[in-house]
């Protein structure tokens, strides 16, 4: 069985059509929105309202880790807005999702990143997608589980979630031959990311799953330009599939 993955897709329909070409399934680990592009700051729902020159501030607060500035100077740009922030931003990831999800091969299997708001997906998905969170699913005689969103941090993404609700959501997922997490086990080279020079956020409970269960993968994305790509833990091989907004290419899964 042939089985394609991707994570960290950030509004990039077009490359997101032929993710599931010559594959028997495509598994997609999540961050399907594109809110602000730090490569390219005239990309995403930010400059998108607000224009090139208010995202190069934000970015750049942002950047110097300046968290409530760059609070404040968003809050003030959403305050300006006819009716606030809530419909102006619903109506700009409603026009992405709607997008993606069109696009989005079938079937697929597919679990929230940080940045997606999950209540929003419903409403796009089709007859061949399923949504796993927390959950297990069956392909080509193995057993996958599913983990979804991120854990609390300062930039404070749509699906963050307290460490130990993270943490029943891997517990109730059990022993898996396949453990799909959009978030990496909390192991340093796997967490760091070279470009951005910062370390994301990773699990302690994925890692102590993989320790005490040692799945065949641990396949999971987040962190965009990591220092180590894969790394094996005792039999487990934990794979960052890669950054598809940048790549356009699937991680291949053959089983």
């Amino acid at each position: 069985m042939r089985i394609h993955v991707v994570s960290d897709v950030h509004g990039r329909a077009e490359a997101l059509k032929r993710a599931g070409e010559g594959a028997d399934a495509l598994i997609c680990l999540g961050d399907l929105i594109l809110f602000i592009d730090y490569s390219d700051h005239g990309q995403g729902i930010f400059a998108e309202l607000f224009g090139q020159e208010n995202a190069d501030r934000f970015i750049e607060l942002r950047t110097q880790k300046r968290f409530d500035e760059a609070r404040a100077f968003s809050r003030r740009l959403w305050d300006s807005l006819e009716g606030g922030r809530r419909p102006h931003l619903e109506r700009a990831v409603r026009r992405q999702y709607a997008e993606l999800f069109a696009a989005m091969p079938e079937p697929a299997y597919l679990t929230y990143g940080n940045v997606d708001i999950p209540h929003m997906w419903d409403e796009h998905l089709r007859a061949g997608h399923r949504v796993l969170d927390g959950e297990v699913v069956e392909l080509g005689g193995l057993r996958f589980g599913f983990v979804g969103g991120g854990l609390r941090t300062e930039y404070r993404t749509p699906y963050e979630l307290d460490d130990d609700e993270y943490a029943a959501k891997v517990a109730a997922v059990g022993e898996v031959d396949v453990l799909c997490c959009h978030i990496p086990p909390a192991v340093p080279e796997l967490l760091y990311d070279t470009v951005a020079r910062r370390f994301e956020r990773g699990s302690e409970a994925v890692l102590e799953a993989v320790h005490r269960t040692q799945p065949r993968y641990v396949l999971f994305g987040h962190v965009h330009q990591p220092l180590a790509r894969r790394m094996r833990i005792g039999r487990t091989e934990c794979v960052n599939v890669g950054h598809f907004r940048g790549s356009g290419v699937p991680y291949v899964l053959s089983l």
